[in-house]
């Protein structure tokens, strides 16, 4: 489910860019805002989706994202205005919001607890492998124009991911298990957070927003959405803007999202073994380096688009992992959900400035370099945040079979 959204969805997104700006003329500013709108519906639905788990499990709201998440694609074959590709894009983000990150990641802690990062950077590894289907979507680009494709995309959504939403399981206690196959459960309870989850959803979103960690993650991980979000949606207009072929900067397009799988699943192994709030803090550095690098790049650069794919991916994909760890050792299993659901609600704000505000730059400027570069510096204060992030609470490692 993770590989598919991504793929068509997130990083799909930067191959039918400039077909549609040639079709229609519109500005970079004015299809920017597809992914401002994408990431605006699924920032101010994750909270609320993040309270639906902890309550009603991922089945349904999986199921009804996959049939949405078509209809939407199908209806972006189908654009004639501006208006219209908003709101199909609009219906893209509801239905994504409800099968993608949020409650993807959400099961996974249900289920695990000892590898939890490795469990972790297993699933999220599938979202980075979703940029293997950028050359794909390319092609079928070529093949059959872009509205040909969407309808295609739109349809393939219905066929992967109704099935797989069937498969879904919610908390093991449910079927007579406990996380990791324990025969009992262990820890100690913390009374302010059994008060919270007494009180219903009011009070569990107020033990998560009143969290000091919960703060620190989010606004780190609004950075990583502003940066990551904004190249996605830029980094195949932007290579041809400094004279790099079409296909290859498809081939870069795709090779950010899978140096990320490897920093995903390289980081699911050591943050089961070292702190996670120096590994987040390194994540950064790394971004920061790649986009420096990236600043730099030319028609003939090459050597340089390397390790700028390398470094900002692994990067990328390292702090991904790694926000699901740092969360889940201050809120368990029963408010795990509620926790990320409000993070990806802040990291909302990076999502939607963005993109257009790169294209704003080069719609006035001709280049994005500033952008990239000013991204760059900002990775440092993520670091630091991450770095200050305050250590995990032995007290809530904790279970529904405790309670």
């Amino acid at each position: 489910m993770s590989l598919y959204t991504g793929g068509v969805v997130y990083f799909g997104f930067t191959a039918i860019f400039e077909p549609i700006v040639n079709e229609f003329g519109w500005s970079y500013a004015q299809v920017s805002f597809v992914a401002s709108l994408r990431g605006l519906e699924i920032g101010l639905l994750s909270p609320v989706v993040g309270l639906f788990i902890d309550r009603w499990g991922p089945r349904r709201l999986m199921f009804g994202g996959a049939i949405l998440t078509g209809i939407g694609l199908v209806l972006t074959s189908q654009v004639n205005s501006l208006g219209m590709l908003y709101a199909a894009y609009v219906l893209v983000a509801i239905g994504t919001s409800t099968c993608s990150a949020t409650v993807l990641m959400t099961v996974v802690v249900f289920w695990f607890r000892k590898k939890l990062s490795l469990a972790t950077g297993i699933v999220a590894a599938g979202f980075a492998l979703g940029g293997l289907l950028v050359p794909l979507i390319n092609q079928l680009i070529v093949l059959m124009g872009w509205r040909g494709t969407m309808t295609v995309l739109g349809i393939g959504m219905w066929v992967v991911g109704l099935p797989l939403s069937l498969v879904v399981r919610h908390r093991p206690e449910q079927y007579g298990y406990l996380p990791d196959g324990e025969e009992t459960s262990a820890g100690v309870v913390d009374r302010k957070l059994e008060l919270a989850k007494r009180t219903g959803m009011g009070g569990m979103a107020k033990y998560v927003l009143t969290s000091r960690v919960f703060w620190h993650v989010a606004i780190s991980m609004a950075y990583q959405s502003m940066a990551v979000n904004t190249l996605i949606t830029h980094v195949m207009p932007y290579l041809s803007s400094i004279g790099v072929p079409r296909s290859t900067a498809g081939l870069i397009a795709s090779a950010v999202p899978m140096a990320s799988a490897v920093g995903r699943l390289g980081y699911g192994w050591l943050g089961d073994r070292f702190e996670a709030r120096m590994l987040t803090s390194v994540s950064y550095v790394l971004m920061g380096l790649g986009l420096l690098l990236f600043g730099f790049a030319s028609a003939g650069g090459m050597g340089v688009l390397i390790p700028f794919s390398l470094l900002f991916g692994i990067g990328w994909g390292g702090n991904v992992v790694m926000r699901a760890t740092l969360l889940s050792g201050h809120f368990d299993s029963s408010l795990f959900g509620t926790a990320i659901g409000f993070v990806v609600g802040v990291m909302m704000f990076g999502n939607v400035s963005g993109p257009p505000l790169a294209g704003w730059v080069f719609d006035n400027w001709g280049n994005y370099q500033i952008v990239w570069f000013s991204f760059a510096a900002l990775a440092v204060g993520a670091a630091v945040l991450s770095g200050t992030t305050p250590r995990p609470r032995e007290t809530l490692v904790t279970s529904r079979a405790a309670e």
